[in-house]
């Protein structure tokens, strides 16, 4: 499995791939807790200075992977598996070093999150970011929702997560979600050339910026976003949630009653 992320190491530069291009990279137990791996292990790294996380194939990621049974075991075992995706951002969140997210196609759910973990955003001009969870009869968890609520506001978070549709990189540019916008198949050189300006900083006070923007940005986020995945396995026994996960298997609408 550990072929699936892998972690390049050039110089000041360090670069995260996700390698699962046949199934759009979905985020598997394996996998997140590979990507978890390999940010602590990049953090280290004393002489990186920047750190990129990209993905092969046509999707930079198409979120968590539905395929994997959530609902199995007691309850304990299912509320720590339902935490894994906040570990996995904190993970992110938590390398030193400046992070660029470089996106080619979709970035859905749980990709959309890590994307919003980065310092930064270069996207193609076929890039496409969204929030599906709601269309599952789910909540937004991960502590995602306050990533995307920093970069673009309350109503605008509430637009995204509120309507699970799929968003263009020109909006999400102008709302500040995206940093920079490329042609299709250069996100990753123009993340390259992103990394080689930062790079080329103080690596000593400009992580120390960025540990303390972090640090006032996310203040609250303790005292709130627990509670997400609590939040998650409440909605996971509802009608609307089996409602929801049925409808995405079988390619159709799905139809909610509130239970």
């Amino acid at each position: 499995m550990s072929d699936q992320v892998t972690l390049t190491l050039d110089g000041a530069l360090g670069i995260i791939t996700l390698n699962r291009p046949e199934a759009a990279n979905a985020l598997s137990t394996d996998v997140m807790e590979a990507i978890i791996a390999k940010a602590q292990a990049v953090g280290r790294e004393t002489a990186v200075r920047v750190v990129i996380l990209t993905g092969t194939g046509k999707h930079f990621c198409g979120g968590a992977d539905l395929r994997e049974a959530r609902q199995d075991g007691n309850g304990l075992e299912r509320r720590r598996r339902a935490r894994l995706g906040g570990e996995l951002l904190r993970a992110l969140r938590a390398i030193p070093q400046i992070t660029i997210c470089a996106v080619e196609g979709a970035a859905m759910g749980g990709g959309a999150c890590m994307a919003t973990a980065c310092d930064f955003r270069i996207a193609a001009e076929n890039a496409r970011f969204a929030y599906p969870e709601i269309d599952r009869g789910m909540n937004l968890q991960w502590g995602g929702l306050a990533l995307c609520l920093r970069l673009i506001g309350p109503s605008r978070t509430k637009q995204m997560v509120g309507s699970g549709d799929p968003y263009g990189v020109q909006k999400l540019e102008s709302w500040g979600f995206v940093d920079e916008v490329t042609a299709p198949g250069e996100a990753l050189d123009e993340a390259l050339r992103w990394a080689e300006r930062y790079a080329g900083k103080p690596p000593l006070a400009l992580q120390m910026i960025k540990e303390s923007v972090n640090a006032l940005s996310d203040a609250l986020d303790s005292a709130i976003m627990h509670m997400d995945s609590d939040q998650w396995a409440l909605t996971a026994q509802s009608e609307d949630y089996a409602e929801g996960m049925a409808a995405f298997r079988e390619g159709r609408t799905p139809h909610f009653t509130g239970n």
